[in-house]
């Protein structure tokens, strides 16, 4: 289903926008005002318009617009409230329904929780992350550092913290191996109300974090999962900023959807033992993967693979505003450039895997729309380009200026928590823009290396050794 994911997300994007061309060649719009004449480097002639657009054109877009949204919706809460009172045992085991039938009158014990926090050469790290679970309002009854393939002082460090160290053995399947060979020993210790959680080590959380996703899963037996809502770390650089403004959008996206989550982060997660028995059990059926592995370790991007696992079962899960984290962000253009990559082509391949669920209707959807989103803004780059090189003076285009407001003001709105940088940097607007470019050229890329079939890499970032974990620094500013 690889490449057939590729050819299908390229063939159905590309349709789209050329149904759109051809819905406004069709309707052959005539201009408002008297067009201009204008050259691009004196060999392409062209004609501008300064007035707005026709009003059956922006009738029709914000029609289409509409009816994509309203579709959307309107799909993942038919597909959400089917797996939520879905009695089918067989095919989603996890549904809530079931799971409130088969423990009703059942008591479990409390809610307790087991921390693991995978580590690869992160002393620079680690010791934050564990000083921030250690220091939790409601602290974890367990914490095990697995080090693997550590070649630093990433153990020794967290030996001197309390934590428990459990070192892999002839691990080759990086972060997911080296789970699946920890996992299975600790549930065997473990009950139906006992949870497991699993926290990156390059990663802070907020000292309320526990309590409020222990209350939660005390509170709901049907909560499989809890996910935290991630934010970035106080480095400076302009780079940090760009990363820091789209971790502020996405949290509060979640809090608009109240806690409805896209993925269980990597950087902080926590499930309900039974859940991880129940994926280990139909890997290999209902499930990719090898059975009896809670991870499966052929997927680039295991977190969001173990999200798409546990709906496919009918897992309900969330992300409670009060869980938060701070994690560490990429440094370089090139690390971000790795990161997001495999980002993008781990959630092509995991479809790929699945296949057409309606479970995952909201994941197609996003992938057709960010394709869709970079037509568009390659569109609008194309244009500006073409209208400041065909224009000899300056020309104020009031119906543009109008949107762009609006656009900014957004923009603005959604990282206010973020702070004055953040506040800044979303005015300017363009800075912004550019970084979508390069976010949509990874896109891009994702797509052609999963289409052809280009080996996938996994590039591991480390921090200096000798430098502090800025997720550390950041800590106290995300618990006020």
């Amino acid at each position: 289903m690889g490449r057939a994911v590729g050819i299908f997300v390229s063939v159905v994007v590309v349709s789209a926008a050329g149904l759109l061309g051809l819905a406004v060649w069709a309707g052959d719009p005539q201009p408002v005002g008297t067009p201009r004449d204008g050259v691009v480097l004196d060999a392409w002639n062209v004609l501008y318009d300064t007035a707005a657009p026709a009003f059956s054109l922006m009738v029709m877009a914000f029609g289409l617009a509409v009816l994509a949204a309203i579709g959307i919706a309107v799909a993942e809460r038919v597909v959400t409230d089917r797996a939520r009172r879905s009695t089918d045992g067989a095919r989603r085991p996890l549904a809530p329904r079931m799971i409130m039938a088969g423990n009703r009158g059942e008591y479990a014990g409390p809610v307790t929780i087991t921390v693991l926090v995978p580590a690869h050469n992160e002393q620079a790290s680690v010791g934050a992350t564990l000083v921030s679970l250690f220091e939790q309002s409601r602290p974890p009854e367990r914490v095990i550092v697995v080090a693997d393939n550590c070649s630093d002082d990433t153990a020794q460090i967290a030996r001197r913290h309390g934590a428990e160290v459990v070192e892999t053995i002839d691990n080759t399947e990086k972060k997911a191996g080296a789970l699946n060979q920890v996992l299975p020993e600790v549930l065997d210790d473990l009950g139906d109300n006992d949870c497991v959680m699993v926290v990156d080590a390059d990663t802070v959380l907020d000292p309320e974090f526990l309590a409020a996703a222990v209350q939660r899963l005390t509170d709901d037996r049907a909560i499989m999962s809890i996910g935290g809502l991630f934010y970035g770390d106080d480095t400076g650089g302009l780079l940090a900023q760009f990363q820091r403004n789209e971790y502020v959008r996405y949290s509060r996206e979640l809090e608009r959807r109240r806690g409805r989550v896209y993925v269980l982060t990597g950087t902080a997660s926590i499930f309900r033992s039974a859940a991880l028995r129940r994926v280990a059990n139909s890997r290999g059926s209902l499930l990719p993967g090898v059975r009896g592995d809670i991870y499966d370790t052929a997927a680039l991007t295991e977190d969001n693979e173990l999200t798409l696992a546990l709906k496919t079962l009918g897992a309900l899960m969330c992300s409670p505003h009060e869980c938060r984290v701070v994690t560490d962000l990429m440094p370089k253009w090139s690390h971000l450039w790795n990161q997001r990559l495999r980002w993008q082509r781990g959630a092509l391949e995991n479809l790929g895997a699945y296949g057409f669920k309606p479970a995952l209707v909201r994941y197609w959807a996003q992938q057709l729309g960010i394709g869709y989103s970079v037509i568009a803004l390659s569109s609008f780059w194309l244009l500006l380009g073409v209208t400041v090189l065909a224009t000899p003076e300056w020309v104020w285009y009031p119906f543009w200026l109008g949107i762009g407001g609006i656009f900014v003001a957004d923009r603005v709105v959604s990282v206010w928590q973020g702070g004055w940088r953040a506040r800044v940097l979303a005015v300017l607007l363009f800075p912004e823009l550019v970084y979508d470019l390069f976010l949509d050229v990874v896109y891009v890329k994702g797509v052609l290396d999963i289409t052809f079939a280009h080996p996938a890499r996994w590039g591991h970032v480390s921090l200096e050794a000798d430098a502090p974990s800025q997720a550390a620094d950041a800590a106290p500013g995300l618990a006020a």
